[in-house]
């Protein structure tokens, strides 16, 4: 059963009903109660099916999944640049401190 949009033209109040296809379109406003409603025409499914029951998205061409591929790789290889400049940055601070215990005990 397919849902309608139906627009007052008294009012302008808009609202989606869920009917049968073989059911009569709504005339009376439900906000005002005139008898002024139009079913508007919708613009339908936006699903296109491939085979049988499959979405269009299912297929991918090769050419996305390589795209897809490599930004991937490019997104792990930043993380890892990431992950070693913290570590260094880590290490260089780390022997400043113990530089300074040192002197502070001696």
């Amino acid at each position: 059963m397919p849902t309608y949009e139906y627009v007052c033209k008294n009012c302008g109040h808009q609202f989606e009903k869920f009917q049968s296809i073989t059911a009569n379109s709504l005339r009376k406003c439900p906000q005002c109660g005139k008898m002024k409603l139009q079913r508007l025409i919708g613009s339908g499914a936006g699903i296109i099916f491939k085979g049988s029951g499959f979405y269009q998205t299912d297929y991918r061409t090769d050419s996305y999944k390589s795209g897809e591929k490599k930004e991937k790789e490019q997104t792990k290889k930043a993380a890892e640049k990431t992950t070693t400049s913290e570590t260094k940055s880590k290490e260089k601070k780390a022997p400043a401190a113990k530089d300074t215990d040192k002197k502070k005990a001696v």
